[in-house]
């Protein structure tokens, strides 16, 4: 059963706006629903998760408070580069990660790695 079950990451923000484009405009996820000026999810279409980004909070992301997506092949400098113009910035996130991929803080502070390695159990 739960290696079947969906899975919803929900999140406060402070600025909706602005991590809605970060991962909308940056990384490319589509708006899954919204209700205005409360919460935003995202994700991809049919995906079994979705992220919840819920405004009026107060995040406190740590260093380890990771988002990693294994996408199996090389990082496109271009998905980077549009991560940082949506708000991003690009972050060491220690030798490992450093060296498997690329690691992008949201507006809120919140890691996103996008892992040049391939997802095994």
């Amino acid at each position: 059963m739960i290696a079947t079950a969906h899975l919803r990451l929900a999140r406060p923000t402070r600025d909706l706006p602005a991590v809605r484009r970060f991962y909308t405009e940056g990384l490319g996820l589509d708006v899954l629903f919204h209700k205005e000026g409360e919460l935003v999810m995202v994700g991809a279409p049919g995906a079994a998760w979705h992220l919840e980004l819920v405004a009026g909070g107060t995040p406190t992301p740590a260093d380890e408070d990771l988002l990693v997506l294994y996408l199996d092949g090389p990082v496109d400098e271009a998905l980077v580069e549009r991560l940082v113009a949506a708000g991003g910035r690009r972050v060491s996130q220690g030798e490992y990660w450093d060296r498997w991929g690329v690691t992008v803080a949201d507006p809120d502070g919140y890691r996103l790695v996008l892992s040049t390695r391939a997802w095994s159990n």
